[in-house]
């Protein structure tokens, strides 16, 4: 039997978890969610890769929950509200909601009108259950089935968790410069999840590619769509935040 390694165990899945979060905040999220970055084949295939292969999700199921709820923000129809099921349903249970949400095939499909799957969506990233398999294969051959599974175990917790968080404390604890919204801004919540613990600057500037307003707000994502930008990778929306137009 192989060893297990503890700590290895910890640091990779730990690693996973970030590499994982780049990408959904990436590609998921500011790209084809919000539209506020435009992906060469370079730049997309691999983090559409990397999503499948760390989380299993559609991204255009992911879009569509992601949509309805800035279309309904803390209104019985918003998926995951904590002002209307509670901080710790939202923390704790945000996993069945997304997935209550996703088998709602009426609601993603109004939600993802634009987001047909394409060729390589039919063939490999539609396949929900073999891109985590293969991850775990791989890292159980990599570093032995014992510690490759706690490093699977780890990082699943992880990025469930920090993703529950940008839903519950997101729109519960820290700043509120913008009082429009609910969103929040946590500095420690932005630095483990690339930037979406800046929550109320996105509520506040969705379209934007950017989450952090200010020089000392932390935002990881951000510093990954400039290095493409500078390789060509990619194109972004908006150079400066573009704030919502307030209701009168």
């Amino acid at each position: 039997m192989p060893p297990l390694h503890p700590l290895l165990a910890v640091v990779v899945g730990f690693l996973v978890m970030q590499i994982a979060t780049m990408a959904t905040t990436v590609y998921l999220h500011r790209g084809i969610t919000h539209r506020a970055i435009a992906f060469r084949p370079a730049a997309a295939i691999p983090l559409r890769f990397v999503i499948w292969i760390t989380t299993g999700i559609r991204p255009r199921e992911w879009a569509a929950v992601h949509r309805r709820h800035h279309a309904h923000v803390d209104t019985p129809e918003d998926p995951h509200s904590p002002a209307i099921l509670g901080f710790w349903r939202v923390q704790l249970g945000n996993i069945f909601l997304y997935h209550r949400a996703v088998h709602d095939r009426d609601q993603v499909a109004r939600y993802s009108r634009d987001l047909s799957p394409d060729r390589l969506d039919r063939l490999v990233f539609d396949h929900d259950v073999i891109g985590p398999a293969l991850g775990t294969a791989f890292l159980c051959a990599v570093f032995g089935w014992p510690t490759g599974l706690l490093a699977v175990g780890v990082h699943i917790v992880l990025y469930v968790g920090v993703n529950s968080a940008v839903n519950s404390v997101g729109h519960t604890f820290g700043t509120r410069p913008e009082t429009t919204t609910s969103g929040t801004n946590s500095r420690l919540l932005a630095f483990f999840t690339m930037g979406e613990g800046l929550h109320n600057n996105h509520h506040t500037a969705p379209t934007s590619a950017r989450l952090a307003f200010e020089r000392w707000q932390f935002d990881g994502g951000w510093w990954f769509v400039r290095a493409m930008q500078r390789l060509g990778w990619l194109t972004v929306r908006h150079s400066e935040p573009r704030v919502l137009a307030r209701a009168s």
